[in-house]
């Protein structure tokens, strides 16, 4: 790494090497990333007319601080990027740090050093778009990619963003003055605003499964909100993993059950009738499909389900819905294939007295069998069954 020294001192002379309250007002901005009540990230960014420097604090799944410095030529080609990993307090970037990943333009490729399990990997592209990083949960990359939407003349642009040593196509599409739609190609549409000049003031990731709404602000107290949130990590309340995967299992009537699921937080939010629209089919749950398994045939409604396993899907509505039983197992929670459904049963709703921060999936017993039940927030669905 000693060669490219001098590399990562010429990117960060392309940035005031001055303290944040020095640099210009006028050329640095902040993004600060809500998932529900919570801030999930705050972002420091200093944009010149093809350079930027970002800081990030990302609290997900433990605090983590990060500086990026990224610079492009007039033809928007990738020249280089680095990322330089803090402990404690931001320094003077690109020294006082840990490099990351390097990104050095090379005659007509990329040359990249990333930090793997056993030292630096290197690896090469060629440089044959106009590429930005993907850097997830991140949102300064985008900031970049839509002035360049602003000064197109088409109404859709392919933006390709880097993720290790492949590209990924995010399609930007104009839909009104200062308002657009970003398609992520495996998560969905986010929703942005920008200022008459293309620079990103609003991101709304309804759609997507990540659900995030990013806003631009021009003044934050960047350096009291980094300590803080270091503090309430170091007492061991970490923002923690966005959807962690849970499991449960439970016997009786003499079968074993079992389900595992990507548990969503509520954070604040309206969630069935919100987040989770009425009338829509639902993953339930997070990341891979919810799966449920039992040992022994039960019977829902008079059908039966034979001992095996299955995913779970779901039509929630305000006043029930229905469970989907799904033979196709392993997949991803976006992926449904309904020729592969063992039987669609009316799901029950009513209140819970307690509320639920984790979307959870839980088999309980009753008096005549059991019930598979989805429970969060203050809202119980759930489906009874038998064995016989």
């Amino acid at each position: 790494m000693k060669k490219h020294l001098a590399a990562y001192l010429l990117i960060g002379l392309a940035f005031c090497t001055c303290s944040p309250k020095e640099q210009s007002i006028d050329n640095t901005f902040y993004y600060v990333t809500r998932l529900g009540s919570d801030t999930l990230a705050i972002e420091r960014v200093e944009k010149q007319e093809n350079s930027l420097r970002a800081d990030v604090v990302l609290r997900s799944p433990r605090i983590s601080l990060t500086s990026y410095g990224i610079s492009w030529d007039t033809n928007n080609k990738l020249k280089s990027l680095t990322a330089v990993a803090y402990e404690g307090l931001f320094g003077e970037f690109p020294v006082g740090g840990s490099v990351k990943q390097n990104i050095e333009a090379e005659g007509d490729s990329l040359v990249s050093e990333s930090e793997g399990r056993n030292g630096m990997v290197r690896s090469s592209m060629l440089n044959d778009n106009t590429y930005l990083p993907f850097i997830d949960m991140v949102h300064w990359p985008y900031d970049i990619a839509f002035n360049r939407a602003h000064l197109s003349a088409e109404d859709s642009i392919h933006q390709y963003l880097l993720t290790g040593r492949r590209a990924s196509d995010f399609i930007i599409h104009r839909t009104a003055d200062n308002e657009y739609t970003l398609r992520h190609p495996s998560r969905g549409y986010m929703y942005v605003q920008t200022d008459d000049k293309g620079n990103m003031t609003w991101l709304d990731a309804k759609e997507t499964t990540r659900k995030l709404i990013v806003e631009r602000v021009s003044d934050l107290d960047f350096e009291k909100l980094t300590e803080k949130y270091i503090e309430i990590d170091k007492k061991g309340s970490p923002f923690g993993t966005l959807s962690p995967a849970e499991e449960m299992e439970t016997s009786f009537g003499g079968s074993d059950f079992k389900v595992t699921f990507g548990s969503p937080q509520k954070r604040g939010r309206t969630i069935f009738g919100g987040i989770v629209p009425y009338g829509e089919r639902w993953r339930t749950g997070a990341n891979s499909a919810s799966h449920f398994s039992t040992t022994k045939d039960i019977y829902i409604a008079g059908n039966k389900v034979p001992a095996g396993e299955y995913t779970l899907f779901s039509i929630p509505e305000e006043n029930g819905g229905t469970l989907i039983i799904n033979k196709q197992t392993g997949q991803n929670g976006q992926s449904y294939d309904e020729s592969r459904d063992l039987m669609r049963v009316p799901m029950m709703r009513e209140e819970n007295s307690e509320e639920v921060e984790g979307f959870t999936i839980q088999v309980v017993e009753t008096e005549n069998g059991g019930s598979i039940e989805l429970l969060w927030d203050r809202t119980i669905y759930y489906v009874n069954f038998n064995f016989e």
